[in-house]
């Protein structure tokens, strides 16, 4: 039987809990590889079995992950009333309780589909974000036959290129982000597999491509990087950096860079073969079996396997493709980090210049359209092995180098690595202690004082503020104690501070010239819910038409995800497809 890791289980109660207190369609963000087919499969297996009558939809656009997510259903739960609408995968299936729907073979079947209480899509952020789309029609034809209809969103990048946030800006389907496993916590748990990067001496000069849309023209990115020097410049560096590398995937800017990249591979003795988003099916599905397998060492791609494609041995990711979209750039690198055996880690070859772009994959966010631009990440290059490693690193973590001390001629700023951002420190508490802090002109906020050895470090929690710090502080109250009313007043919340459950530990990292409080260790409690199935007093109020849920937004705290890091690393089910 498959077994939910702590985050994926704190996933589904989020869910639980946004639904007891708002009317909205959100979002729950795991990263690639987390596992969400597993989360959606033992979501759906407990509403079913609280509520047998509910109708379920799971709606993606791509053939494979459709397939995928109904095998992890049937997998977890045999007698699942599930089916599949697909013409991709040959089945029609109209009727079943749980259908899996690939979203062009049903955007004009809604009244074939009939009433239905609940749509989970699957990679959220790949729907457009003007308000007529296919989805979007899709969902307003199931809308008016049940206006309860609920909507829930999944995805690995909550944003698009073009728009920023998914639950931001003025045609936005969904309304808030219920919940969020941080990419930096699951590879220190052990989850995921590290990313590494090197620095190559090839580079890819985008200087004088134009941008549309948000990202980089397509027919001119092609011209400007499709040239034969350097393509056989960066294939002659994947291969020297990947001798000892099993598996590799390379990210081109056109359908014919990639089939001159897959060409210098063969040309240098590396067996490599290409995939686009017009390769046939049959040849398709030989090709990825044959990379499986390790019978094909690369595949090149242009347009595709950023979605659905699930190889966990992938070890090097070679950048090839500039790119300006922040959910594409972390999609592309997040292939590799699923575990598998005999695998450290994955390294990324960074050609594109993507990483100084965007910054370390678990802390990027977009720009808001129309914001300007941020600059390069701080980063510096070891001399000895090329690693690209966080400009206040004093040594590098791959190869042990000490770089010489620098003058700092003004205060430093928070660094990150290229890839992933400095790991967190956990550190023990001893003692938590709680008062009030006024600000002159403001409300007064809940100041929390964590004492760890000999030092201490605080947060403050807004208890009196309204909407989203509002609903944050709640959030965190009842975390620490479950089932107790949340404090109107931070006297009220001193006052019954005795209720709340104090963490174990805590994570700190840097943040400008502070240190912020990233992440809470809860020690195991008897209470909590199995994350399969609501309580008894939880449950999903409305997915049947009811009533009673508040209109208001949040965004769980998750310290039940920052706990995964106290989890046994590498042990627990790879948890589905991400």
């Amino acid at each position: 039987m498959l077994t939910l890791r702590p985050y994926q289980q704190a996933a589904i109660t989020s869910i639980y809990g946004y639904f007891q207190e708002n009317k909205g369609n959100p979002l729950v963000v795991i990263p690639t590889a987390g596992g969400k087919s597993l989360v959606m499969a033992a979501f759906i297996e407990g509403v079913l079995k609280a509520w047998p009558d509910q109708r379920i939809l799971i709606v993606t656009h791509v053939r494979e992950l459709i397939a995928q997510n109904h095998a992890e259903m049937i997998g977890l739960w045999p007698e699942a009333p599930a089916g599949i609408y697909s013409a991709g995968l040959g089945k029609r299936e109209a009727q079943a309780r749980v259908l899996f729907a690939g979203i062009q073979s049903i955007h004009r079947r809604a009244h074939e589909v009939g009433h239905t209480d609940l749509v989970l899509i699957d990679e959220a952020h790949l729907i457009p974000g003007n308000s007529s789309t296919m989805y979007r029609r899709f969902l307003d034809g199931l809308t008016r036959i049940n206006p309860a209809l609920k909507v829930i969103g999944l995805t690995a990048t909550p944003f698009r290129v073009d728009s920023g946030m998914l639950h931001q800006g003025k045609n936005a389907l969904f309304t808030d982000i219920a919940f969020e496993a941080p990419v930096r916590d699951l590879i220190d748990a052990g989850y995921l597999s590290p990313l590494v990067s090197k620095h190559p001496n090839t580079r890819l000069d985008v200087s004088k491509v134009g941008t549309r849309a948000g990202d980089f023209i397509q027919r001119d990115l092609a011209a400007a990087v499709d040239q034969e020097a350097i393509t056989r410049a960066a294939v002659s560096e994947i291969i020297e950096h990947g001798r000892d590398r099993k598996s590799w995937l390379a990210f081109c800017s056109g359908v014919e860079h990639a089939r001159h990249v897959a060409e210098e591979f063969v040309r240098q003795g590396i067996s490599c073969r290409t995939i686009f988003g017009d390769t046939p099916k049959e040849e398709r599905d030989a090709i990825i079996a044959a990379f499986k397998r390790g019978d094909i060492r690369a595949l090149a791609s242009m347009g595709v396997l950023t979605t659905g494609f699930n190889a966990p041995a992938v070890d090097l990711i070679a950048l090839l493709r500039p790119t300006k979209s922040a959910g594409l750039y972390v999609q592309m690198v997040g292939r590799g980090t699923r575990l598998a055996p005999g695998k450290e880690n994955c390294l990324v070859l960074d050609f594109a210049g993507n990483v100084r772009r965007h910054g370390p994959i678990d802390l990027v966010r977009p720009r808001r359209p129309g914001e300007a631009g941020g600059g390069e990440a701080p980063t510096k290059i070891c001399p000895e092995c090329d690693s690209i490693v966080a400009l206040s690193a004093t040594d590098c973590p791959d190869c042990g180098h000490v770089f010489p001390e620098r003058e700092v001629k003004i205060a430093p700023t928070a660094a990150t690595l290229p890839v992933l951002s400095p790991k967190v420190q956990w550190l023990p508490v001893h003692g938590v202690s709680y008062s009030r802090h006024d600000k002159r002109g403001g409300k007064p906020s809940l100041k929390v004082t964590y004492s760890c050895g000999l030092k201490s470090y605080s947060e403050w929690v807004c208890i009196e503020h309204h909407g989203y710090p509002r609903q944050k502080a709640a959030e965190w109250w009842r975390t620490r104690a479950p089932g107790c009313p949340v404090p109107l007043t931070v006297d009220q919340a001193i006052a019954e501070a005795a209720r709340l459950a104090r963490p174990s530990a805590i994570s700190v990292r840097p943040s400008g010239r502070y240190v912020e409080i990233s992440g809470y260790r809860f020690d195991p409690c008897a209470h909590s819910t199995p994350a399969s199935a609501p309580s008894a007093t939880g449950n999903l109020v409305g997915l049947a038409g009811s009533t009673g849920i508040s209109g208001s937004r949040t965004r769980a705290a998750m310290p039940a995800a920052r706990t995964s890091a106290a989890g046994p690393a590498r042990t627990s089910a790879m948890g589905g497809r991400a």
